[in-house]
């Protein structure tokens, strides 16, 4: 089964889980704001993509930031530690895989690692 993490009102995961539940793909939810993510999360999702592509600078909670934080995210140290006060500017969803994830909803990459050929 998928673990799929994001915001449950986010329109992106919105589609993802329709895309999910259209293709009969069992997967369970983790909703940031009931369930905020964790260090170890963050790190183990690290493993398979980089801390720059976790960081969702398009959102509206990076661009809430001042300059002088936005500047201060330079590695994934601290990235982290602005992801963990800020889950909702992780990019979502995150859709663990057993050797790697997928971020953000893309139907062409769903169809290629998620449906059996």
């Amino acid at each position: 089964m998928l673990e799929i993490y994001g915001i449950k009102n986010c329109n992106t995961v919105k589609k993802a889980l329709d895309w999910m539940n259209a293709n009969e793909i069992a997967y369970t939810f983790h909703d940031y704001k009931k369930e905020p993510a964790t260090r170890e999360k963050l790190e183990s999702w690290e493993k398979h993509t980089s801390w720059e592509s976790l960081v969702n600078k398009k959102g509206t909670t990076w661009k809430k930031l001042s300059t002088e934080e936005q500047a201060q995210v330079i590695d994934a140290s601290s990235a982290n530690t602005v992801l963990l006060a800020n889950n909702s500017m992780i990019k979502r969803p995150v859709i663990e895989l057993k050797d790697s994830v997928i971020l953000g909803f893309d139907e062409n990459i769903y169809q290629e690692k998620l449906l059996k050929k």
